[in-house]
């Protein structure tokens, strides 16, 4: 091996570059004799909206980990990557890149500008990327605006429109104003807000039949009152009850609505009587379908106001709002205005609060099917399984059917056109898909239903969930086959798909949507296992953001550590748990780099270039015991990474090599095979050092290819450590404990002679050792250089020596104030005595609660004697 400091720098690019030359990664579809050798992971496709981000680095070092151990199980891996760049995020990247508008070009010109864009960032996202190393097969990289995924996007559309699964209905959607699309409830989140709750009086139109004249109104959302259509009143409100069945006058706007009893109402909510809107919330909706309502839509699809409004016609919502206060308040209508905090629903992509919109909107059934999807997610593994119970509430709290339908230019269009007469559906021929209505013809001259022959396009696309959710089955080549009129896979041995890594801030997102397009498609689940992993935090466990400042730069990390670095740092991670971002976290693994650097020379130093050819039964019992703890070392290893606890895996491997085999068994070997030429102990260090690299190669990918090609490939084919097997066991026997006693006491006269500053080859005339080291003392006597080892039946006689005394000054103080320095004099003087728990000195008596003693077990018998893990060893030169 060269000589010098491990560089980084050097052999990181080295390797990522003959990676990729030599196709080490490329899934092998010839070596799949049985679907169960291929193990295929279905990769978050990232959002094509800006950089490569550190969260990017984490979570796809943890899906490399796990891919590069199962290709060292014997498994074949499909590692796919996938840009998602059909949906919102590349619409507005394109327009912010550009500084244009989606809505001054028609589709197909914006499209291609959507896709130039695109394509640029892809590139510097996929540079970037392979600059880590990871393992992913760049030759099966899809992206979800390419013709063949928006022909299995559409023919998703039509087999689930074929099922009934799919309708269309002009009904309330949730609606992004800022965005101008409709959205589905998984993108919404909670937001809290400052905001204003007002108390406005309504009149009662017939005060003399209700017995009042009026009564309060109390709303965060003032511009809403001129879609009022009903007020409501709890049944069980006994104060407000006789005004069910009157109607009230709309304040400024005067129009007349019925005032209702129902259920929903929030008795402890303001005045507890409650004006429903079309549409302000859910429960508005719910009142409107219940109660067969008005609908007066007073807000339009940008967020401005319409001509319900009136005078506000036009007008920003929110600036809408102020003035109808400031002019309910001129007209003596305004009781209250006090500021509030409340939660808001806002689009999780932009943060603006949305709206509840009538629309005609494309719909993908799911209350009907809940029990199903929850049962569904119960037959994949779940790492962690507590991960489970999100995907569980989130079915638990589902209110609305899935809107597939966007308003927007960038999208996979609907294959559909609408009779221009009679409104009538006409879906594309699954065998003419790609289709984008805007611009091909409809596969019928004539509607079926009523013969017209004119038709209107759809101009809707599909939301990006709609196709990202399929990606198990745009990766296994899920297509229609026409001639034999069903649904095949080019890959069936990929399907369903081994793994699925993700965030668990998508859950909801992808996760729960890849089950029901995958589950209604085939009839079954998706992948057999889920795989967690949580959020990036910065060093004071915040969550990275630009506006904050604290985002971390992956290529600034780059320049400043070793990848392997970083993977040791992301690999500390409990599965599902978000992880910090700490640089000393990737210092720990720069200095294991250099660690098994220096330990790898020194054994490329020791050791022939072929395996010593010494029968396992010759072997010293020293190395017998490395070579049977190491077989226990890479099993426990085996079962974590299994169980994707790549924490416990790291850590416990780290402290082996380190401290067992480094500081102990290495330093030991070295000694023998210097002075002894040792064929023992050479075998032993090839053995284990092999292993050591291969149980190391899933999380230090790039060193331990290094030094397995410079001590250990051969022959003209490139011999990748990331192709080798992992490690069997040797199936050699040992006594555990001896072993490690024998390498306590080893380690005990090591000291011993440093802190002497003896050379290790100083030999000492006799050692006696009370502690279980059988069938290790000639191991002991050669290390050590010890002329004659002792075995003592009987524990060393040892006493109990007092080395300090230590007072308890809040006791002591008050109680002998100035007879304190007296008693502290006769401690240093030795002027005392202990007798059962009190202390006399200085003419006074202590008790147990005012002194604590120290003490120290000492050898009283010849020689000196030193304290090892499980043994005494008393030494004589």
């Amino acid at each position: 091996m060269p000589s010098g400091p491990y560089d980084a720098d050097v052999v990181e690019e080295k390797w990522q570059d003959r990676w990729l030359d030599e196709d080490t990664y490329a899934y092998r579809e010839s070596e799949v004799d049985d679907p169960n050798t291929a193990f295929a992971i279905d990769t978050p496709p990232p959002t094509v909206s800006g950089s490569l981000h550190w969260g990017h680095v984490y979570g796809t070092v943890l899906q490399d980990i796990v891919a590069r151990f199962s290709r060292m199980q014997g498994e074949e891996v499909y590692y796919p990557f996938g840009y998602d760049d059909n949906g919102i995020a590349s619409e507005r990247l394109t327009e912010r890149e550009l500084d244009v508008r989606h809505q001054d070009f028609s589709r197909r010109e914006f499209q291609q500008k959507c896709r130039e864009v695109c394509a640029e960032f892809e590139e510097e996202f996929t540079e970037n990327m392979q600059s880590f190393g990871f393992s992913i097969d760049w030759n099966n990289t899809y992206r979800t605006i390419e013709p063949q995924v928006q022909r299995v996007s559409q023919l998703s559309f039509v087999d689930l429109y074929e099922q009934g699964k799919e309708y269309r209905q002009r009904a309330p959607a949730i609606w992004c104003p800022e965005c101008e699309t409709a959205i589905s409830q998984v993108e919404t989140e909670d937001d809290e807000q400052d905001s204003h709750f007002h108390d406005i009086a309504f009149d009662v139109v017939d005060p003399e039949s209700a017995g009042q004249d009026d009564f309060t109104i109390s709303t965060t959302r003032p511009e809403l009152l001129p879609a009022c259509v009903a007020v409501f009143v709890h049944p069980d409100d006994e104060e407000n009850e006789n005004l069910v069945g009157e109607s009230a006058r709309i304040p400024l706007f005067g129009h007349e609505v019925p005032i209702i009893a129902d259920d929903r109402v929030d008795m402890e909510t303001g005045s507890g009587i409650v004006m429903c809107c079309t549409f302000g919330d859910q429960t508005d909706i719910e009142w409107y379908q219940a109660h067969d309502l008005d609908l007066r839509v007073a807000i339009d699809e940008s967020g401005h106001m319409t001509d319900v409004a009136d005078e506000y016609e036009g007008m920003a919502a929110a600036d809408a709002g102020e003035a109808i206060v400031s002019d309910l308040e001129d007209a003596g209508a305004l009781l209250d205005r006090r500021a509030i905090t409340h939660t808001v629903n806002v689009h999780e992509r932009c943060g603006v609060g949305v709206e509840f919109l009538v629309a005609d909107q494309w719909y993908v059934e799911l209350l009907d099917s809940t029990d199903e999807y929850l049962e569904a997610g119960r037959e994949m593994d779940w790492f962690p399984e507590k991960m489970f119970s999100r995907y569980k509430h989130w079915i638990e709290g589902l209110q609305w059917d899935w809107c597939i339908s966007r308003q927007r230019s960038s999208g996979i269009p609907f294959p559909v056109w609408y009779c221009e007469q009679c409104d009538e559906e006409v879906i594309a021929d699954k065998a003419d898909l790609p289709v984008d209505p805007l611009s091909d013809d409809p596969p019928v001259d004539a509607c079926p239903e009523c013969g017209h022959d004119e038709f209107v396009p759809e101009d809707d696309v599909f939301d990006t969930w709609a196709t990202s959710s399929l990606t198990p089955l745009i990766n296994a080549g899920w297509d229609w086959d026409d001639d034999a009129g069903e649904f095949t896979m080019d890959n069936p041995e990929l399907f369903p798909m081994d793994l699925r890594p993700q965030g668990h801030d998508i859950i909801s997102f992808w996760l729960f949507h890849t089950v029901v397009k995958c589950y209604e498609h085939t009839g079954e689940v998706p992948f057999d296992s889920v795989m967690i992993n949580g959020m990036v935090l910065d060093e004071n466990r915040e969550k990275m953001s630009k506006s904050k400042g604290n985002v971390v730069s992956p290529q600034e990390v780059k320049s400043q550590f070793p990848v392997d670095a970083a993977r040791f740092w992301a690999a500390g991670s409990s599965i599902g748990d978000d992880l910090p971002y700490q640089e000393k976290g990737l210092r720990a693994g720069e200095k294991l780099l250099q660690k098994l650097w220096n330990a790898s020379k020194l054994v490329d130093s020791l050791t022939p270039e072929s395996v010593p050819d010494v029968d396992e039964s010759e072997l010293s019992a020293l190395d017998r015991w490395l070579l049977a703890e190491l077989d226990g070392e890479a099993e426990f290893v085996k079962e974590k990474l299994e169980n994707r606890e790549f924490s416990k895996a790291r850590d416990s491997l780290r402290s082996f090599f380190w401290g067992t085999f480094c500081d102990d068994y290495l330093e030991i070997a070295k000694q023998r095979v210097r002075e002894e030429d040792d064929d023992s102990a050479k075998y032993t260090l090839t053995v284990a050092h092999r292993r050591f690299l291969k149980l190391f190669a899933p999380m230090l990918a790039h060193i331990t290819e290094e030094i397995w090609q410079d001590m250990y490939a051969g022959g003209e084919e490139f011999d990748s450590i990331h192709r080798s097997a992992w490690p069997e066991p040797t199936g050699i026997d040992a006594d555990h404990e001896a072993g490690e006693t024998a390498m306590a006491v080893v380690g005990a006269l090591r000291r011993y002679k440093s802190e002497r500053q003896l050379p290790l080859n100083a030999e000492l005339s006799t050692v006696s050792v009370y502690g279980n080291v059988d069938g290790f003392e000639n191991d002991i006597r050669n290390v050590m250089h010890v002329g004659e080892l002792e075995r003592l039946a009987e524990e060393p006689e040892v006493e109990s020596v007092v080395t300090g005394i230590d007072l308890d000054y809040s006791v002591v103080g008050p109680e002998y104030g100035a007879d304190v320095p007296d008693i502290e004099a006769g401690i240093e003087n030795g002027e005392y005595e202990i007798r059962e728990e009190t202390l006399s000195v200085a003419g006074h008596e202590l008790s147990a609660e005012e002194f604590t003693v120290e003490r120290e077990r000492q050898y009283t018998g010849e020689g000196e004697m030193l304290e090892a893990d499980g043994a005494l060893v008393i030494v004589e030169e």
